[in-house]
């Protein structure tokens, strides 16, 4: 995106204004979507990082937001908030590697040291069940569970959605991730020794304070 001095961009769109709002003017004046980006760009990029790797979340950013840019007229601008519509068309991408996603988990697994991408959530867990080795533990779950499963977990810990936003996401009713995150975190919890670091005193607690996105 161009950076210009202050003053010059006088057709930016305020920061007051909803996400919805933003869509719904750059419709007829293109330019206003990189507001957008600018929200939610190092969101998305993290979050991509965490699932596939930081060598594809640059890519995967960025088609993240030509696909939300090419369907800006099908949104449903009745919903002010667009980090929902931008991490569920994320993780649709990354449905296109699952394969390589299971085998970076499956590899974190076997990493002695702690993982960049996974250490915020990993800490949490190591500081609840205190056990060092969480981290290759957790990695090893997230790459048993089933895509379906994975997805909403990390939609709800990484993505920091809450159920409502999650069910937007991934197009489905709030009853069904109800479902999906009961059972992944059953899953998490047997391989985890009981530990669940995307229980209610984790990160998925939409109450609780977001992580700081640093690398």
């Amino acid at each position: 995106m161009t950076v210009e001095p202050p003053g010059v961009r006088t057709r930016e769109p305020d920061r007051e204004e909803t996400d919805a709002r933003v869509i719904a003017r750059s419709r007829d004046e293109p330019e206003l979507f990189a507001a957008l980006f600018d929200r939610y760009a190092d969101a998305v990029h993290h979050y991509a990082a965490r699932r596939l790797g930081p060598e594809a979340a640059e890519d995967l950013m960025a088609e993240t937001f030509t696909t939300a840019f090419q369907r800006r007229h099908t949104y449903d601008l009745s919903r002010g908030d667009a980090r929902p519509w931008l991490f569920g068309i994320t993780t649709n991408l990354v449905s296109r590697h699952r394969r390589a996603e299971a085998r970076r988990f499956k590899a974190l697994a076997r990493v002695p040291g702690p993982v960049e991408h996974e250490e915020p959530v990993a800490d949490r867990a190591v500081a609840r069940a205190g056990a060092t080795g969480v981290r290759r533990e957790l990695a090893a779950a997230l790459a048993g569970l089933s895509a379906r499963h994975r997805d909403v977990v990390l939609l709800v810990a990484w993505a920091d959605l809450d159920y409502e936003e999650a069910a937007q996401a991934l197009g489905v009713p709030i009853g069904t991730v109800r479902s999906r995150l009961h059972r992944a975190r059953s899953r998490l919890r047997e391989a985890l020794g009981g530990c669940d670091p995307t229980g209610p005193a984790g990160p998925a607690d939409p109450t609780a304070s977001r992580e700081a996105d640093t690398p």
